[in-house]
């Protein structure tokens, strides 16, 4: 281990052994892609530009870190290679070898327009680096390109896996970058990633109970919902498309409501979102925020430090009672913001989303990057092509402005519906900010929807296939279909698996014995007595590292590696099991 990475601390974090558990059963991909481009005009100095793309992979060394599982554990290694520091010439001049050869290599002609076709090479580069997979097993989990566009413009291009990145992490790599290309040494980190982790695991091992009593009364894991166009609720990633909302509008009557209410604008936001779905005929009201847990000593770092939790509501009284409850709730659940809602409750599959409808806000309050000799426009929220539930409402407040948009899953809401929720939204706003003690039935809020919430499928498309037949987003813990090869033959409770399917018979590793062992496994991590062979791992308080610890004891006794798919599939002890029965 390097002391940089982990200073005799080697244990990944919680949102990072999560994410790699729903990378494992296929159900990750495209929807883990954080992309950040930044275009730069001026005189360019590539050489010190790509040294320092290389100075920030220097400081950060998580970007270029590896995981792998031992003893039930997931651990971070040193990666064998940095994180891929590339530049390609678009307008036709000469690029690496590495970069030309995923990209088309653009050479103008007399008919064709320079900059519509240098544009066009341009889309495609960084389409392709977004599609294209991590490996985290072998990392690196990042990488940089570098594109000239034009002879003064270009663009920088930083890819990297959510399990090593989060929406802060982008102003601390852009100021890094600034900073290094200007020629100004990067300080080592003063708290080495390895010991954020664990002070972050001390303090949820610290808060678990609270946070469990906390949410035993709050949470009913609804998955269920009302919206306009709604065609079925979806939890798992799938490919995703974006629609606009008037940013300007929602910026300034998020900025009077919460001017005039006393809250800020997030909780002003959360408050029209939770009446509006209300409005829709949602009588209670689930909404996931992504919540940011860097504390004072991770300001500086790269890293995955954000937990999504839900605010739940029942809306009632006037605009402002209910605002100022919203901000309330809010504060509370930001009391537990560090610990995982599966790990407090149990009961939580793996998946993507703890809701079809979820939310995400960031405040940037600090400067744009400045490069010396370059102006800088940065795409602080660029889509990735996936979306992880059914609505995703993303808001970047910055000190330039607003940027706000809708991301969707087409197959659970259509495109009208969800510019419906855009309008509706902003038209509640301008209503609150005008009328915030109204009723909220005096309010401008649309219609009912007609017809019942819609279950979200029980046998969903297997995870990952995009429209096209590529390997995108997969549906993190719904996939019932993927690994079922692993298991064929084998039914509900295990007896089609292997030749010992009766338990009659057989030797030391007869069915009936194999059960028996996984059983006690079962009850010694779980803590729980009473498991029956069909019993769901989840509803007995499983979750990610439960499954990598059975993992790790099943190989030790058994010599066999159980598929994460099996977990999405059949996370009972029947099905370890068949799956045992049948690779032996």
């Amino acid at each position: 281990m390097t002391a940089s990475l982990v200073d005799e601390w080697d244990r990944a974090s919680l949102a990072q052994h999560g994410m790699w558990v729903t990378e494992r059963a296929g159900a990750g991909g495209r929807v883990y892609a954080m992309p950040l481009a930044v275009r730069l005009d001026g005189p360019l100095d590539v050489d010190a530009m790509l040294a320092a793309c290389a100075a920030v992979a220097a400081r950060h060394p998580v970007l270029a870190a590896a995981m792998t599982e031992r003893e039930g554990l997931l651990r971070l290694l040193p990666g064998r290679t940095p994180p891929p520091a590339r530049f390609t010439d678009l307008t036709g001049g000469a690029g690496t070898a590495e970069t030309t050869g995923t990209i088309r290599t653009i050479r103008t002609t007399e008919t064709a327009d320079a900059a519509e076709v240098v544009d066009a090479a341009a889309a495609e580069l960084v389409e392709a680096e977004i599609a294209r997979p991590f490996d985290l097993e072998a990392g690196p989990p990042a990488r940089f390109t570098l594109a000239r566009l034009a002879p003064e413009r270009h663009l920088l291009l930083l890819v990297a896996h959510h399990a090593v990145f989060d929406g802060m992490s982008k102003d601390v790599v852009l100021a890094d970058l600034a900073a290094a290309y200007g020629g100004r040494a990067l300080a080592p980190l003063a708290v080495p990633y390895g010991e954020a982790a664990r002070a972050e695991q001390d303090r949820v091992d610290a808060g678990l109970a609270a946070a469990a009593e906390f949410w035993r009364e709050r949470w009913h894991d609804d998955r269920e919902v009302l919206l306009p166009g709604l065609v079925a609720p979806s939890l798992r990633a799938a490919p995703g498309e974006t629609a606009s909302l008037d940013a300007a509008a929602l910026g300034s009557g998020l900025a009077a409501v919460a001017e005039g209410l006393g809250v800020t604008r997030f909780e002003a936001l959360m408050t029209a979102l939770h009446v509006l779905l209300h409005a829709y005929g949602n009588e209670r009201v689930a909404v996931a925020a992504d919540l940011s847990t860097r504390t004072e000593g991770t300001r500086d770092h790269v890293g995955p430090f954000v937990n999504e939790l839900p605010v739940v509501s029942a809306p009632h009284g006037t605009f402002a009672s209910f605002a100022r409850e919203t901000r309330e709730e809010l504060r509370a659940v930001y009391l537990h913001r560090e610990v995982p809602l599966a790990r407090a409750l149990g009961g939580i599959s793996p998946r993507s989303a703890l809701t079809p409808v979820s939310v995400s806000y960031r405040r940037r309050t600090g400067p744009a990057p400045a490069f010396d000799g370059l102006d800088a426009s940065v795409d602080w929220a660029m889509f990735n092509g996936a979306v992880r539930n059914t609505l995703h409402l993303q808001v970047v407040d910055a000190p330039e402005g607003l940027s706000a948009r809708l991301l969707f899953n087409p197959r659970a809401i259509g495109r009208a519906g969800c510019e419906s929720v855009a309008a509706d939204l902003v038209a509640l706003l301008r209503g609150a900010a005008a009328r915030p003690d109204a009723p909220l039935g005096e309010l401008p809020l649309p219609p009912r929807v007609q017809g019942p919430a819609v279950a979200a499928p029980a046998v969903p498309d297997p995870a990952g296939k995009a429209a096209d037949g590529e390997t995108a987003a997969g549906a993190a813990g719904t996939d019932s279909t993927a690994g079922s090869d692993d298991t064929a033959g084998s039914d509900a409770t295990g007896s089609g698996a292997g030749p010992d399917a009766t338990g009659s018979g057989g030797g030391p590793d007869s069915t009936a014995e194999i059960t028996a062992e996984v059983t006690a496994i079962w009850r010694e991590l779980l803590g729980v007595d009473e498991i029956e062979p069909d019993d769901d791992l989840f509803d007995l308080g499983g979750h990610s590292l439960t499954i990598t610890q059975i993992i790790s004891r099943v190989r030790d006794r058994y010599g066999v590696e159980l598929s994460f798919e099996l977990f999405i599939d059949t996370p009972t002890v029947a099905g370890v099991t068949g799956e045992i029965a049948g690779s032996r």
